[in-house]
């Protein structure tokens, strides 16, 4: 299935390589750290080498395993970012003259308790596009109204799917006991790949939905869509261009509790807001499922599989985007806040209207 797109534009062109220079990654953590506690706690710059590289490299150096450090989240390889990890804090005196020709710590401090996966708030990127002429740099900025205004979809990002972007077709075998792996981190990886599959075409899906919506009388939907016309009706009513239907599990945002979508004006209102959001499936067990409307297009891209399921955000709010042109060297450089789990890289394909990771 091809991929649909939030934004009306077309297609613009420009060059975006991952780069420590031309993407860089700032997480934004979760809390405030205490500044005392038997965790040290340190903010590390590093380029062209991934999180578990970083991990590996320090706890090589110290002579620890590489489950001794916290880190919260799993930061680009080909990019220059900056994250927090933290260890014990008898470990300090000996990190004096820890030196890596890739990276760089800024500054420490302390906590009480160990960072683990999922103790950030989300990342501040920066990022440089280039080869941008000036009619492409007002349809970015047009566009990146647009999204600072509407949001956009939460798609997994192609580093989701492997270099050659197929995991997920052993992750599918390895999910329904059609092939084995014993090693549990890259069983887990090739599964959530499965998943990650499934929720963008469901989303890819929804956005086709949504543009049929727009664009033609419900009179002429009902058949296509396998949908109500009352249901129709009420879509093309929204104001926001995703679509809400009845069924459909809601989130509080930017975290918070599931509960069911059904209908109330003040639920359309809160999404406008930005105050909650539409959740999409990543198929398993344990996991509350759409009903109604929404559910007769979730079940399609549903499965049994010998995992825990899960709901995710299908649609988040960039924040504080800012964008700059600069006609001399023809780049246009962006600044936007992302939540934790969605990709800056799908931000770019919206823009761009395109792959941007062909070979």
């Amino acid at each position: 299935m091809d991929r649909f797109y939030s934004l009306n534009h077309s297609s613009i062109d420009f060059h975006f390589r991952q780069s420590p220079r031309d993407f860089v990654v700032e997480e934004l953590p979760l809390y405030e750290f205490s500044g005392e506690g038997e965790h040290l706690v340190l903010f590390v710059r590093k380029k062209n080498m991934s999180t578990l590289e970083l991990v590996g490299a320090i706890a090589r150096y110290l002579n620890i395993k590489n489950r001794d450090i916290g880190y919260a989240g799993l930061k680009d390889k080909h990019a220059m970012t900056k994250q927090y990890i933290s260890l014990h804090k008898k470990y300090e005196a000996d990190l004096e003259n820890f030196n890596h020709e890739n990276v760089k710590i800024i500054s420490k401090t302390y906590h009480n308790n160990k960072i683990r996966i999922g103790h950030l708030k989300g990342n501040r990127f920066y990022i440089k596009l280039k080869k941008v002429n000036p009619t492409s740099a007002q349809k970015i900025d047009e566009a990146l109204k647009n999204l600072k205004s509407q949001g956009m979809p939460n798609f997994f990002g192609y580093q989701r799917f492997g270099n050659d972007g197929d995991n997920h077709i052993l992750g599918e075998q390895i999910a329904k006991g059609e092939k084995k792996e014993r090693n549990p981190k890259i069983k887990k990886l090739l599964i959530n790949s499965y998943q990650s599959h499934l929720f963008n075409l469901w989303l890819s899906r929804r956005l086709e939905i949504n543009k049929l919506v727009n664009n033609f009388e419900a009179k002429d939907l009902e058949e296509l869509l396998n949908l109500p016309n009352h249901e129709i009706e009420k879509m093309k009513a929204q104001k926001h261009y995703f679509k809400l239907i009845s069924g459909d599990i809601m989130e509080h945002y930017p975290y918070g509790r599931l509960f069911n979508f059904e209908g109330d004006e003040n639920d359309f209102d809160r999404f406008n807001n930005k105050d909650i959001s539409v959740t999409g499936l990543l198929c398993g067990s344990k996991v509350k499922t759409a009903c109604d409307n929404a559910r007769s297009i979730e079940k399609d891209f549903d499965d049994e599989i010998n995992a825990d399921g899960a709901r995710r955000y299908a649609w988040v709010f960039p924040e504080k985007v800012e964008g700059r042109f600069n006609q001399v060297e023809a780049q246009y450089e962006l600044n936007f806040s992302l939540p934790k789990g969605s990709y800056a890289t799908v931000l770019i394909e919206e823009l761009a209207k395109r792959k941007i990771n062909e070979k």
